[in-house]
Parts: C-alpha cells; sequence; structure tokens
C-alpha cells in the first residue's frame, strides 16, 4: 500500500496535505506518529468519567491533528464533536463520540496496514 493508497482508503486528503509538507517522507512521519497520540484514549476515559471539560480538549486536540495531517473523515466526527462539548455535554455528545470512535478505529487500521507494508 502506497501512502496515497492509505489516504484514499481512510478518506484522506493526500495531495492537500502534500501540498502542505510538500514531502512524502515528512508526512510519513506524520501519519505513523499518529498511532501514538494519546487523544482518542483520552477521549474515551474523559467521556466514560463524564468530564466532558477534558472530553473537549480531546476531541479537540483529534480535531487539530487530523486538520493538518489531512485526515479528513476523521477530522470531520471529531470537529463535530469538539463543537458539542465546547460548553460541556450535550444530548448528541455520545453519539458523536461513538462516530469518532469508528473513524478513529478505521483511520489507525488503515495506517497500521500501511506501516505493514513498510516493514515487510
Amino acid at each position: 500500500m502506497t501512502l496515497q493508497e492509505c489516504y484514499a482508503a481512510m478518506g484522506g486528503d493526500y495531495e492537500g496535505v502534500l501540498g502542505r509538507m510538500r514531502s512524502e517522507k515528512m508526512i510519513q512521519k506524520f501519519v505513523l506518529k499518529f498511532l501514538n497520540d494519546g487523544s482518542y484514549d483520552l477521549l474515551l476515559q474523559s467521556m466514560k468519567e463524564e468530564n466532558y471539560e477534558e472530553a473537549f480538549r480531546a476531541a479537540h486536540t483529534i480535531k487539530g491533528v487530523c486538520q493538518n495531517l489531512g485526515f479528513d473523515r476523521l477530522y470531520q466526527s471529531s470537529s463535530q464533536l469538539s463543537e458539542a462539548l465546547r460548553n460541556g455535554f450535550t444530548p448528541e455528545a455520545p453519539a458523536l463520540a461513538e462516530q469518532v470512535g469508528t473513524d478513529y478505529q478505521q483511520t489507525t487500521e488503515v495506517i497500521r496496514t500501511f506501516q505493514e507494508g513498510l516493514a515487510g
């Protein structure tokens, strides 16, 4: 799997991020680093603990990272969740958090597949 195919599979904007970072090697570095970002785990824990201020920060961080890396699908869902949590709990927040989870899992699975291809 190429990096461009990785972006296509995750619903990302490869051309946009290439235009910003100007180097496929640089993009690859940050895409792989995404797997070690703890923001999603923090989001899950914060939602479970009903700490919506911390959940907002985690969703906002995910949104920013995804915007910078061109992970459009995950950016969209984390942006919606971030806005829903901006002023605390809202009734739509749990469903939006579930969508972020779905998009996050898909994104990380695709990145891991890409990573395995580099090793093999």
